[in-house]
């Protein structure tokens, strides 16, 4: 008679079967753990409002700038959360706007919360929440217009083309035209003059880009030629629409 512990008995050969039918159990298990995750639904976190910046100027132990770039990446990884992706439509944009403007006053000489809230936070399908964008960028144009202004100068094309508002994108053209700092260029101050030409204020337009030809600020040739141009082209375009 067989040994019960021989290599031929019953016992032995469950035995032997024991870590197939283990790794069996632990598969299925797996499966069901996971199925039960799929199934619960998702919390999804608010933006929180930030800190004081009294606060956040303490936390960063001396270096601003890092600490800037630190809560700007944090944020703009706020619409990915485990098992769910947000919209940007979905997000509170007073509390984006809110974290912005703490970014923008540990790091003045940053340009990576205007370059989110412009070209990122601005695109969202969303009127109301662009048109926030595009006003505290505005804002912020308006504290430090010698390093800021190609914000705006994107704040009008999104005004004009994404919007489709072109009394908004004149705002904007015309708070950077007015605006003294040598460092904006003077196709960024010129933009007044081409987004009236879009909607057709062609007397304005000519006005103003005559009176800038005139004033000798143009000083580059090829420039003052290309507004030549231009200029004769409003003078055709308006003989055009006043001939019977």
């Amino acid at each position: 008679m067989a040994h019960s512990d021989s290599p031929h008995s019953p016992t032995a050969h469950w035995r032997a079967r024991l870590p197939a039918f283990a790794l069996c159990g632990l598969l299925v298990a797996h499966g069901v753990w996971r199925a039960s995750l799929d199934a619960t639904p998702v919390r999804v976190r608010e933006i929180p409002d930030p800190p004081p910046q009294s606060w956040l100027s303490l936390a960063a132990l001396g270096d601003e700038v890092a600490l800037s770039r630190i809560l700007m990446l944090w944020l703009q990884a706020f619409d990915t959360q485990a098992g769910a992706r947000l919209g940007l439509r979905d997000l509170d944009y007073a509390r984006v706007e809110a974290w912005l403007r703490r970014c923008l006053e540990l790091a003045p000489e940053a340009q990576y919360p205007l370059l989110a809230a412009s070209r990122f936070y601005a695109e969202v399908p969303d009127s109301a929440r662009a048109r926030r964008m595009l006003d505290f960028v505005s804002t912020a144009f308006a504290e430090d217009p010698a390093r800021r202004w190609p914000w705006l100068a994107h704040a009008v094309f999104v005004a004009r083309h994404r919007l489709k508002d072109p009394a908004l994108a004149l705002v904007y053209a015309r708070q950077l035209a007015r605006e003294k700092s040598a460092n904006i260029p003077n196709w960024a101050r010129q933009m007044e003059i081409f987004v009236l030409e879009d909607i057709g204020e062609l007397t304005a337009a000519r006005i103003l880009l005559g009176g800038l030809l005139d004033s000798g600020q143009i000083t580059d040739p090829h420039e003052a030629r290309f507004l030549a141009e231009r200029l004769a082209g409003l003078e055709a375009k308006e003989q055009e629409r006043h001939e019977p």
